[in-house]
């Protein structure tokens, strides 16, 4: 079993380990036909599996150990400089944010980070903010807000952090704090969902005039495994809760939660990190020039109207 790939892309993995041994054969004259067949056979298997992805395949995508996380895109923008702290009790690294630029355009951005190794890891907390993280988002809104800066944030955690210091320090009220300023933030907002976007952790930096989510990633109140152990009593029964939340870029696009899908390169991100790079520079740059043209008045009236009219109910 190839282990950097997913268990319903082993029939790929045996594939493109066929693939990689012809390509170690020194005298290739008489495998190039194979060879080539051996590679459209790869594209059109991948292709046939990743158009019929269930929801828990597509949960795992989004958690791939390869997939880009926050910190690989910041060479997207120009000229960024990172700031730090809350100003009040730290700086958490598990928030990144600072001043950069696109194309010209100087903005605000803010992203969660995840770490590879178990050092980064520790160190930006497994992509779950705490308290001071969030404070530190709501400190550099304000600075676009008083600027005049768009702000762009990547959305990428399992949720907030919910240990004992983390709720000692306010973590409910941090978040809630920036959802209220957030609905009246005098400044357009982007966001992104660029991995997993996960309850209140990722509300805090997720109320948008514009929110755009990659294609296999998600975005949901709950993880899959958290909601198996509430509704199931047991966290084995993900695959099932994952279909239950509809929690996929499609689902959401459909229920009119998010608004647009970003495309990913045939395999995933991960398969070809350039390529998801430049797609979603450009969808930045059109929707940075479309947020634009509105006044801030009728930009904040267009986000409080999107707001109110989540959710269906009936009386």
């Amino acid at each position: 079993m190839n282990l950097d790939y997913l268990d319903f892309e082993q029939p790929i993995a045996d594939l493109e380990s066929k693939i990689q041994a012809l390509y170690n054969v020194k005298d290739k004259a008489g495998i190039v036909n194979e060879l080539e067949a051996l590679k459209t056979k790869s594209d059109a298997l991948t292709k046939k599996i990743f158009s019929s992805l269930n929801d828990w395949q597509i949960s795992q995508l989004a958690r791939h150990p390869q997939r880009l996380y926050t910190l690989d895109y910041i060479d997207i923008f120009d000229d960024f400089i990172e700031l730090h702290g809350d100003r009040t009790y730290a700086d958490d690294c598990a928030i990144i944010g600072g001043i950069a630029k696109l194309d010209g355009q100087a903005l605000i951005f803010i992203g969660q980070q995840k770490g590879r190794s178990t050092k980064e890891k520790l160190k930006y907390n497994f992509g779950m903010p705490r308290p001071e993280g969030y404070r530190k988002a709501l400190r550099l809104m304000k600075m676009a807000e008083k600027f005049s800066l768009p702000i762009i944030t990547f959305i990428d955690t399992p949720g907030a952090y919910p240990g004992i210091g983390a709720e000692e320090r306010g973590q409910s009220e941090a978040i809630a704090k920036n959802l209220f300023e957030m609905c009246v933030l005098a400044t357009p907002i982007i966001s992104v969902v660029i991995g997993e976007g996960g309850s209140g952790g990722a509300l805090a930096i997720g109320v948008a005039d514009v929110m755009m989510m990659f294609e296999y990633g998600i975005y949901s109140v709950i993880s899959p495994e958290g909601c198996a152990s509430i509704l199931y009593k047991d966290a084995t029964k993900a695959s099932a809760a994952a279909e239950s939340l509809k929690l996929t870029s499609t689902h959401l696009k459909k229920a009119g939660l998010i608004d647009e899908i970003i495309s990913e390169p045939l395999g995933g991100i991960h398969r070809d990190p350039n390529a998801a790079k430049q797609l979603l520079k450009n969808a930045l740059k059109q929707q940075l020039q479309a947020i634009k043209k509105p006044t801030i008045e009728q930009l904040l009236r267009a986000r409080q109207e999107k707001l109110l009219n989540f959710g269906k109910f009936n009386e």
